[in-house]
């Protein structure tokens, strides 16, 4: 099992060597939720992932025997980019082998680092299963990106700095992938404060810890926007660390990662990816749990895909009814189109998208259907904007 000392060891191993990110408060977020949020900025580090803690900690105590054989690693991408930049740094050959569908961003930042990528698999468990394979070939040394105590005692660092920054915490809420981060933090956060409440978040597509700890028995989907916790199978040994340390776990949806990823952008102006956001939609979905208590959260990562933080933002509008599809049935006539524009336009809202439908439509052929996308203020202002489409005699409604 892991113990203090082997965290206190890990974060004199990494000064100097990566950044003390910042843990504050966030006001808004606190209001928002009726806890006292405090964020861990881990998405700051130059890899934008906590991962870099256990990678520089278990690259560190390598001897040079090992280091002139070279690494290999397993990873979705944060843990690949940690292994492949520290392993730059200290001149050591890294081969990394991911996921055929790892988001390109994660890739090529890896790539970025003069590792040897090796894309295999369409799973954790397949791209493991491989990097085991070459690394027996090759006399790679592999390292693990969660059942390794070096890893664990790394990824702990991030709950010393947390309670050294916010000694009142009385809550961490973490994100569980495989469990090194939460084991790790755990059994720093109890040994130094024994009252702490340590709570695991997963995602409903991948519960494969919360199943383990909690004899359940949810299926296991295959793909999940928080790919960063996307894991099949969970670790061993933070495994027996989260059994004994850690107070509870709990399932979030993705639509309660994808509203957190928006507020983390609007409110704190910060970019996280699905798994970073995992621990505030932990506080949206179960408010009454936190509610009053100190609660830390860490923002572990920020790596996501340009195209898919576009889909979700603009999904986020549709919920916030900011962005509405509106269907208008009216005369087609010369001016028709006119007139609706400029209806929307007077009350106040903007249109993205104009589409006609003549054929596909069940309205009299006199009749033309007409959809709108448009940007407002709130569900309120749709129905204003309704209101007004109504009054200047369109048929119009909101479509969802």
């Amino acid at each position: 099992m892991l113990e203090l000392a082997d965290i206190e060891h890990a974060a004199a191993r990494l000064k100097d060597h990566l950044l003390r990110t910042p843990c504050v408060a966030s006001r808004t977020l606190s209001e928002i939720t009726g806890a006292d949020v405090f964020l861990k900025f881990e998405n700051l580090q130059f890899t934008s992932s906590f991962k870099e803690r256990g990678a520089c900690n278990k690259l560190a105590q390598l001897s040079q025997q090992e280091r002139a054989r070279g690494v290999i690693a397993m990873s979705a991408g944060n843990h690949a980019q940690g292994v492949a930049y520290h392993a730059q740094r200290l001149g050591i050959r890294a081969v990394i082998v991911m996921p055929r569908f790892t988001p390109g961003v994660k890739v090529e930042r890896t790539r970025g680092f003069a590792a040897e990528i090796v894309l295999h698999g369409d799973t954790l468990d397949e791209a493991r299963s491989h990097a085991l394979l070459l690394a027996e070939q090759q006399h790679l040394i592999f390292v693990h990106p969660y059942d390794d105590p070096d890893i664990a005692a790394g990824q702990g660092t991030v709950g010393l700095e947390m309670l050294a920054d916010v000694p009142e915490l009385d809550t961490l809420v973490v994100a569980i992938g495989g469990g090194g981060l939460i084991a790790g933090m755990a059994t720093a956060a109890r040994a130094l404060k024994p009252g702490i409440e340590v709570i695991g978040v997963q995602t409903t597509r991948f519960p494969a810890m919360y199943n383990a700890i909690k004899g359940t028995h949810f299926p296991q989907g295959s793909s999940s926007i928080a790919e960063g916790i996307a894991v099949g199978r969970p670790g061993v040994l933070p495994q027996a660390i989260i059994k004994q340390l850690v107070s509870d776990l709990v399932l979030v949806d993705e639509g309660d990662i994808e509203q957190a990823i928006v507020m983390l952008l609007e409110v704190e102006k910060t970019l996280v990816e699905g798994a970073g956001a995992a621990g505030l939609a932990a506080l949206l979905k179960y408010p009454e749990r936190f509610k009053g208590k100190k609660v830390g959260l860490v923002l572990c990562g920020g790596n996501i895909d340009p195209l898919l933080l576009a889909a979700i933002i603009e999904r986020g509008m549709v919920r916030a009814g900011r962005l509405a599809r509106l269907k208008v049935s009216a005369r087609d006539v010369p001016g028709t189109l006119a007139v609706i524009t400029a209806t929307v336009a007077t009350a106040g809202a903007n249109i993205n998208e104009v589409h006609h439908q003549r054929a596909f439509t069940t309205l009299a052929a006199q009749n033309v259907e007409i959809e709108l996308v448009i940007q407002t203020r709130g569900p309120q202002h749709i129905g204003e904007v309704l209101a007004a489409l109504q009054g200047a005699g369109m048929d119009a409604q909101c479509v969802h």
